[in-house]
């Protein structure tokens, strides 16, 4: 059977690999089978950003409400979004003190991923080349090998606090870029970042006639700091567009719900792509988005406070473990250099993470599946009470003391 090449560019992906290891981990502790014969202890899943933590119940009550209504069963085009493009344009207005257009400068998407996965194919064409940071999500990599681009991928050192360099690039590679797709605060790094480094990517793009395409679903859960967002710079309609999800700030992941903010130009060529892909999430679930919006601006202030617990509890049980860290200064993740005694056994992340799982049951995601920028790293997800995640501390120290 013939198979896309673009195919072998994707990959299998970082997520598929960690599920296909925590499957065959579950099946044995299942059946109670050990290497030395003792039972294996529990699954503790920290390698997806999906948290324990609830919606809104107004969200809830919303869709419930919504699912009784007929049209919510009907197949929803986009002009049928209105009601929640106007929900989105009015909370930019609080949020960001901005006035967006809701009929052409916002787009409804079946989350934030999706969008920016998308983009590449409508603003680009084959081998165009297009700015990644490294560290990068994996789904702005897949994004531009489904566009058959060109990736120039832009490193982020750790000694400089994540921030991007755009002085590494050659005059003659910016005049080539055709895209650069940014998101801070940074996902695996758990970086805020700064507004600066964001004005520093808009007078970029405008110089050379970039798109600039800022990925922003953890705005609201920024520890230190207040985050940056594209819509904070007075030219973000001449050269970009902004991705924003309720998966994050409202704990609403499940239910695949984001949108994006951005110059015309943009949201129309999404649209046109979108609808040729895919129609929109039922009215029901878009009733929940705009609750959450509207009654529950609240929702991701009070998040910050259990995941600043997570954070420094998780932290500190790490460093008395043996793990020493930089503190982040994101909610949601910890960022961690592979321990001194598996770099010295030469293991890389993919294969790290893998003794972890089995040695512990504790599974992280390995740095490499963000790219070249996080071989030696691992992300750690804070999706589960801080006492869990203190007994997953204690389990990998007496690991990481037996290794």
């Amino acid at each position: 059977m013939p198979i896309s090449e673009r195919l072998s560019r994707l990959g299998s992906g970082v997520f598929a690999r960690n599920d296909q290891r925590k499957a065959a981990y579950s099946a044995r502790a299942a059946a109670g089978r050990g290497p030395d014969g003792a039972p294996l202890p529990p699954l503790l899943d920290l390698s997806l950003g999906s948290t324990d933590l609830q919606p809104p119940p107004v969200a809830l009550e919303a869709i419930t409400a919504g699912l009784a209504r007929p049209e919510s069963a009907s197949y929803c085009l986009h002009a049928a979004t209105l009601p929640f493009r106007e929900a989105v344009a009015a909370w930019a207005q609080r949020r960001f003190d901005v006035a967006v257009d809701p009929e052409t400068e916002v787009l409804l998407l079946v989350g934030s991923q999706e969008g920016t996965a998308h983009l590449p194919l409508a603003v680009l064409n084959p081998g165009d080349p297009a700015l990644l940071l490294d560290p990068y999500y994996p789904s702005h990599m897949g994004g531009l090998h489904l566009a058959s681009a060109e990736p120039v991928l832009l490193p982020l050192d750790a000694e400089a606090g994540w921030r991007p360099d755009f002085d590494r690039l050659s005059p003659s590679q910016w005049q080539a870029l055709k895209l650069m797709v940014l998101g801070f605060p940074h996902n695996p790094t758990a970086t805020t970042g700064e507004q600066a480094w964001l004005d520093a990517a808009v007078e970029r793009a405008l110089r050379h006639d970039v798109v600039l395409a800022h990925d922003n679903p953890y705005v609201d859960l920024a520890l230190e700091g207040e985050a940056p967002a594209l819509l904070r710079h007075p030219a973000w309609r001449r050269c970009g567009i902004e991705f924003f999800s309720f998966s994050k700030s409202w704990c609403l992941g499940g239910y695949r719900l984001a949108f994006a903010i951005g110059a015309e130009e943009l949201i129309t060529a999404l649209r046109q792509l979108k609808g040729v892909v895919d129609f929109n999430q039922s009215l029901a679930l878009q009733a929940g988005a705009i609750a959450a919006l509207e009654q529950a601006p609240h929702w991701p202030q009070q998040l910050r406070g259990v995941y600043r617990e997570r954070r420094d509890r998780m932290a500190a049980a790490l460093e008395a473990q043996g793990w020493p860290l930089r503190l982040p200064s994101m909610a949601l993740y910890l960022w961690l250099q592979i321990p001194e005694v598996a770099r010295a056994r030469g293991l890389d992340s993919e294969r790290f993470c893998a003794a972890l799982l089995e040695g512990t049951g504790v599974c992280l995601t390995p740095g490499n599946g963000f790219g070249p920028g996080g071989e030696g790293w691992q992300r750690l997800a804070l999706v589960h009470p801080a006492g869990e995640l203190e007994d997953g501390a204690a389990r990998i120290g007496d690991w990481l003391r037996r290794f």
